[in-house]
């Protein structure tokens, strides 16, 4: 048995972040960090564009380009974030929540330049600032294109700093949740091959996305739903799981993701005619609506025949006008995956593009301070989470892009500032100091790895994956049907039966990535079933959630978060839950959302 005060699963900005702030406010806690990945590999490293903050260093002038604010006349304020936030997010966004967002932000820019991160910079050394889909006000905090890259390594240094343990390439198989209080987790590692039961006080996840359900996805291979799915799988419902954001601009046939900072730099998006499209959709925002809107108007054009390439399969990303040294300063990795991956250069030529898996709106329910909600309103204790795994439903139904890595360092601290909170209240014997770890969870873990290794069927892990992703795209993408959802729920459930005659190849236990991949897709299976059952019954079209046969919201029947329950068969149970606003009601009214 190992134990710890603290356990953290995921090493991305929210996991490290939340670290941190443990070790800052309860100095004493003895707290460990266990990823599957080696820290600096996270996926949060991935993320491109920018962090958002309503820091005013840019405004819009009169002719709508962004130039610089002065000092004393800042440009932007939180609470027009907050309301490009809500409206974002469909309005079904918890506003409580979306308010701390907004009005954390601009201390939590400051606080990572402190640590720092090597933000771009205006000429008079004020933090750079460039627009995004959907923001009223340039307010996209930036390093170059690698945003994300320099946050997760900044924080990566502060962990090593405050000396919280790692245990690199452990892969966590299960969350222990009894009598509504959280044991700890079980974990393999993948070095050793051994498996081991984790005892701690408090155990939070930021575990990531999900976007490898998908065929075509921005996602690293490791996004693959693994907390949530052990969330579920422990009684946790998950919530709005229905709301999946397809990124307008991956790369075609690929799905690597081309930062919708290029957009923001001024990038334009064609069609086969050589038309500015978004025109006909969001004339107000063009190619800085959200990315909801952008996607859906890309499939628009592609079924209107009006798409790019020999078949019509794409649209255009043309930065042609934007300059070599433009691109070289402020983007230069994507141009350097456009030439890597489709021998395309951006300075001469536009760049095939299509609608990429993204980002998972729904997750792991959470209270405004990271606690881990059942139901409505029961706190699990001891349980946390915070970053793309949780749902405190800070983006509703659309997130805005920059608010992904603002939400994970935001709220990673404000989780990890709960859990020290957490930690001091048992240490004055408000609870157990450790409640005990059932016997039987260990076993049960080891029980069901020898199990998986020793099948003798016919299929392959990788068979099932392929076909699952592909469907999932075809039949649960941009644009829903019933017809469609219906049809997945019918090859969830045959691929289900398939999966219990898989045989592995590799029958050891170390480094046996055959074993991982197997694991990874039960976890696809299973959280699959929530994202197309909550699509279904979902009767209305509400941010990424487009339904062809009910076009527009419906907020007198849908204004209200989908909980999927897991059955004792292993099958998906939907009920419903609020809206959370704050202690006055919601700050911003729905209205028609407009761009």
């Amino acid at each position: 048995m190992i134990t710890h005060d603290v356990i953290v699963v995921g090493s991305g900005l929210a996991g490290m972040r939340a670290a941190v702030e443990i070790r800052r406010k309860a100095p004493q806690a003895d707290i460990a960090l266990i990823t599957k990945v080696y820290p600096t590999r996270s996926h949060s490293g991935a993320a491109q564009g920018g962090i958002a903050a309503a820091l005013g260093n840019i405004r819009y002038d009169a002719n709508g380009v962004p130039v610089a604010a002065p000092e004393d006349q800042p440009g932007d304020d939180w609470l027009t974030h907050m309301y490009d936030t809500v409206k974002g997010a469909d309005f079904i966004g918890d506003q409580d929540a979306q308010e701390i967002l907004a009005r954390e932000a601009v201390p939590t820019i400051y606080e990572l330049e402190h640590m720092g991160v090597p933000f771009s910079r205006m000429p008079d050394g004020r933090i750079a600032q460039r627009p995004f889909g959907g923001h009223t006000n340039p307010r996209a905090c930036y390093a170059a294109d690698r945003t994300g890259h320099a946050l997760l390594h900044t924080l990566y240094g502060e962990l090593v700093r405050y000396n919280v343990k790692v245990y690199p390439e452990w892969y966590m198989l299960s969350v222990v949740i009894e009598d509504n209080s959280c044991r700890g987790v079980t974990a393999l590692d993948i070095r050793t091959g051994e498996v081991h039961a984790v005892n701690a006080k408090a155990t939070m996840f930021g575990t990531g996305g999900y976007g490898r359900a998908f065929k075509i996805t921005s996602n690293a291979f490791s996004s693959t739903g693994d907390g949530i799915t052990a969330a579920y799988r422990a009684g946790i419902p998950l919530e709005d799981m229905e709301f999946v954001q397809f990124h307008p601009t991956g790369l075609f046939s690929h799905g690597i993701l081309l930062s919708e900072g290029a957009r923001g730099e001024g990038g334009y998006l064609l069609n086969g005619l050589n038309e500015r499209f978004m025109s006909r959709y969001a004339p107000g925002r063009m190619e800085l609506a959200p990315r909801d809107v952008v996607s859906r108007s890309i499939y628009s054009e592609l079924e209107a025949g009006r798409g790019a390439g020999p078949n019509g399969e794409y649209v255009l990303l043309d930065l042609r006008h934007l300059g070599k040294q433009k691109l070289d300063e402020r983007l230069p990795q994507i141009t350097e995956l456009a030439r890597d991956y489709l021998g395309i250069d951006p300075v001469t030529e536009p760049v095939p593009i299509q609608p990429t898996a993204h980002y998972s709106m729904g997750g792991i329910p959470t209270d405004a301070d990271g606690r881990v909600v059942r139901g409505e309103n029961e706190i699990v204790q001891g349980f946390f989470a915070a970053g793309e795994c949780a749902c405190a439903s800070v983006h509703g139904a659309n997130r805005l892009g920059t608010n992904s890595l603002l939400e994970a360092t935001v709220y990673g601290r404000r989780t990890g500032q709960t859990i020290a909170n957490f930690l001091h209240l048992e240490s004055q014997g408000v609870g157990a100091a450790i409640p005990a770890m059932p016997s039987q969870a260990l076993k049960q873990a080891e029980d069901e790895l020898r199990e998986l290794l020793s099948r003798t069927g016919r299929e392959i892990a990788a068979d099932i994956r392929k076909e699952l992703q592909a469907t999932m795209f075809q039949n649960a993408g941009v644009f829903r049907t019933p017809e469609k959802l219906e049809a997945e729920l019918g090859i969830i459930e045959d691929l289900r039966e398939r999966f219990a005659l898989i045989s592995l190849d590799d029958k050891g236990r170390r480094y046996n990535t055959e074993l991982i991949e197997t694991l990874e897709l039960a976890h696809l299976l299973e959280f699959s079933e929530c994202i197309v059952a909550g699509a279904l019954a979902r009767q209305e079209s509400r941010g990424a959630h487009a339904r062809r046969d009910f076009p527009k919201r419906d907020d007198t029947h849908w204004m209200k978060h989908t909980l999927a329950y897991r059955e004792a068969d292993g099958r998906a149970r939907l009920d419903y839950k609020p809206v959370r606003y704050g202690p006055d009601g919601p700050r911003f009214q729905p209205e028609e959302r407009k761009y």
